[in-house]
Order: C-alpha cells, then structure tokens, then sequence
C-alpha cells in the first residue's frame, strides 16, 4: 500500500500540499436569505427558507404578472439571493424581472445537479437548488452587463439573418441548376455583382444569352463567352417560379441584415459614448487595411470598439473588425469575472480537462463545449495557420507533430490569452513574427538538448568545429 504523502510525483510535478479544512467548516450555511427557483415552460416552483412563510414551497406560473407576483413573494419572504436552472430560454424572462428588483440571481448550469439520484419532481428540485444554494455549493453562469446582453442579442439575431439568406443561395444555385444555367461553373460568388446583374435581368423577361452577358463586370475572371454559353438554358415555368420567390426572399433577408446594422451601429456609437475608456483619436492604425468580407457589417467598428473597451483587439493576428464586435458582444469588456487567462480559456473548455484517479492522469482532453466565443477562436486560429506570424508559426509546428485538430485548440487558446491580456491590461498586442518566433524555439531546444547531453556526461559540438578523439568523453 501507498504511503499517503501530500507530495507524491505526478508524471514528473511536484502535487501541491493539500489544505486541510475543519470538519466543523465543511458544510457551513453561507446564504442564509436564498431561494431555488426550478424554471419551466408553464410554472415556475419557488422554494424559500422554512421559516420565511408557512408554505415555503410555491408554484407560479409563467405570465408576467405571475413573474411580478413571485418577485413580490421573494422580497416579502427577505430574500437577496436565488438560485435557478439554465432551462432552455425560459429563464430569461424571470431573471430580467428578479434583477430589476435588486436581487442577485445566479444562473445554475443544470449538468451540475443531476448527479444525485431520485430527485425528479419540481418541487424537490427547488427545494435541492435551495438547499445547496443555502450552503454556497452552487456557481454562477457568467452573463454581461444589460448594455452588453444587449449588443450580442443584435448580433446572434444576425448570425441568425445571415444563414437564412446563405440557404437561400444555395436555393438559387439549385434553381439555376435544374434550368440548366451553368452560371456556378464561371462564376466565384452567383449572388455578386454580376449574377445578381444577370438574374435580375432574367427575372425581368430576357433569355437572350449575348445580351445578359452584357452584364458582366470588369473584375470577373470569366470571359463574356464564357458567360454566353453558360446562359443557354431550359427555362421551364415551375423552375423559373421558384428561382423569382427565392431571389425575393434572399433580398428580403439582406434588408433584414441592413435594418439589424443600424441597430447595431446606433447601439455601439451609444455605448461607447456613455461608457468610454479612451478617446477614439489614439486609436493605433490598423493591421491589415483589408475591406469588410462578405455578409460582414459596413460601418466603422474600430473607432467604437477602441473606446468602448480602452483596447484595440483587432490588433492580434485573426481577430478582424467584426470578430472584435463579436467576441466584444459576447464578453463586455470587463475581465474581473476571470481570475487569469487560465480561467478564461478553462471557461471557454479551450484548455485541456484532467481527468486523475490515484495519481494517474487517465485523459486531459478539451472537453466539449457549445461556447459561441471558443468557435470564434477557433475560426481565428484556422486564418492564423497561413500567416507568417509568431502564432502561425507555433499552429504549424504543433500541427506537424501532434495533429491539425489539436494544433488549432492549442492556437485558439493562445489567440483567447492574448484577448484576456489585451482586455484585463489595456496594452497593445505586438507579435514578433514567424522568424523571431522560430529562433526563441531553436534557441530553447538547443538548450534542452545541451542540458539533457550534460545529464549524461557529454558535450554538444557544432558541426563546423573539430569533434574530439574517439572514445574521449567531455
């Protein structure tokens, strides 16, 4: 058997001592004034402490006046804290009105609950959420700020806008296709300039190929003749009906996402005049002067970013303008809920989760995770890869000794630590590049190797010197 030693090796590392805690503080209650909350579709069950109300276990349902009914029970009952499940989106109402009243409101995630068996009714489920709420047992789900909660509504709203308007393309391409009008074979982008030039033309009653050629613009690579035999088709009415509704509903979606920017402009440029923390005239010049990529807004986002958040994250290597925005929208600009770049990219399950049982690590994979904001790192990690930079450098060095997949976890969390730094510290990212980034790494291995052959009784020599006489050991 084992001795039971607070340090005993673990592939190499030293465990940390382990802190013992006092029987008597383990289960000490922390909350005594909360609440568990069991949310639903229909009611919500509401569990107070016993001695607040002779019926500490209630029902409401899920009408806003039924809402302002239990907001008014918890106050009454001396309540300043509530615990409730993440349930779908039916917490989202309750959880506004309950944070108008002051109260704090911590948003459960329900996986945490449901490792203790024969709970199953509502009633005992607000009662478990109450109870271990009392004891401080329960943590938070982050969520941001109002103003925040508010910009990334606008942009998932989009997100959304902007898949709806992609599947219509592909029913464009679809209707085109049974007509037989080959225009996906000389044309990148059949909803560009020219193919939308051309299948508005057609809309408007011309089949003349030579003619809706003509509208071909200067910058496409497909020649006119290209473009003529590709327009010989079969333009029968049942196809034709259905590219005439599809183009009306893509167009119908693109207003969407034109109203959706204003929004999001008029909502920025307030942010970041009501909460500023930097002029927009420091705004360092941009890394890249590249234009806005497809179905990405068209209004100036740096300039409000940059005074919104005191910082310039469009500075690291694949976080673009609308990527800023994005990752912005999803975490506000205040850092203190994460102790440490180590916490946030845990948060964002971008970092590896040991798995260890009797001091053997069983896995340390990254577990897997839904977060919007690790997909958007990710996405910048892909683009990262092909640049000559310090980060593009470190994805192809993991990429050819560990794999792809995980190269770009690794690459995505770096990406998510220099966002953390940028954010928590206001400094201006600075990347070295890809040569300066490789010889740090052959200086370090050269060292590795040098100490490792020291270890052993030898000496490194370089090839252009004189080695010494066989069978002599420095």
């Amino acid at each position: 058997m084992k001795p039971d030693t607070p340090e005993s090796p673990l592939r190499g590392h030293a465990r940390k001592p382990t802190k013992l805690v006092p029987s008597a503080e383990l289960l000490r209650k922390l909350n005594l004034n909360a609440a568990g909350i069991d949310v639903g579709s229909a009611s919500h069950f509401v569990a107070v402490p016993a001695d607040r109300d002779p019926k500490p276990v209630r029902e409401f349902r899920s009408f806003t006046a039924d809402l302002h009914r239990l907001a008014d029970w918890l106050v009454a009952c001396r309540v300043d804290t509530v615990a409730m499940e993440s349930t779908g989106i039916y917490w989202i109402p309750l959880f506004e009105i309950l944070k108008d009243r002051g109260l704090e409101v911590l948003l459960v995630n329900a996986r945490h609950l449901k490792n203790v068996p024969g709970r199953k009714s509502d009633v005992l489920d607000c009662q478990w959420l109450q109870e271990l709420h009392t004891y401080g047992l329960l943590r938070g789900s982050f969520r941001p700020e109002p103003p925040i909660a508010a910009l990334r509504t606008y942009l998932r709203h989009r997100e959304v806008l902007v898949e709806y308007a992609a599947s219509h393309t592909q029913q464009i391409q679809k209707a085109l296709t049974l007509m037989n009008l080959q225009l996906t074979n000389v044309l990148s982008d059949v909803v560009g300039v020219t193919g939308m030039a051309i299948l508005r033309d057609i809309l408007a009653g011309e089949r003349d190929p030579k003619v809706l050629a003509r509208h071909r613009d200067a910058r496409c690579k497909a020649t006119e003749a290209e473009i003529v035999a590709s327009l010989t088709g079969n333009y029968r009415p049942e196809h034709f009906f259905t590219l005439r509704q599809t183009v009306e509903l893509y167009d119908v979606y693109h207003e969407k996402i034109a109203a959706c920017d204003r929004q999001l402009e008029a909502l920025l440029a307030t942010l970041a005049k009501e909460e500023p923390k930097t002029p927009a005239s420091s705004l360092p010049p941009a890394r890249t002067r590249k234009k806005p990529r497809n179905n990405e807004p068209s209004f100036e986002i740096r300039s409000p970013l940059y005074a919104l958040a005191g910082a310039d994250i469009t500075q690291i290597e694949g976080i673009g303008p609308y990527t800023a925005l994005r990752v912005l929208g999803e975490i506000g600009t205040d850092m203190s809920p994460w102790k440490s770049a180590k916490h946030f990219t845990s948060w964002l399950t971008l970092a590896p989760r040991n798995r260890i049982s009797g001091e053997k690590l069983l896995s340390s994979k990254t577990p897997p995770s839904a977060n919007r904001l690790a997909k958007l790192f990710r996405q910048a990690a892909v683009s990262v890869g092909r640049t000559q930079t310090a980060l593009g450098a470190f994805y192809r060095r993991l990429a050819a000794r560990i794999g792809k997949a995980k190269a770009l976890t690794a690459t995505a969390r770096k990406i998510a630590a220099a966002v953390y730094a940028v954010l928590s510290r206001g400094r201006l990212h600075l990347d070295p590049g890809a040569d300066a980034y490789n010889l740090r790494y052959r200086a370090r291995t050269l060292a590795t190797i040098r100490r490792r052959a020291k270890d052993f009784g030898f000496q490194l020599v370089p090839a252009t010197q004189t080695p010494p006489p066989a069978g002599e050991v420095s």
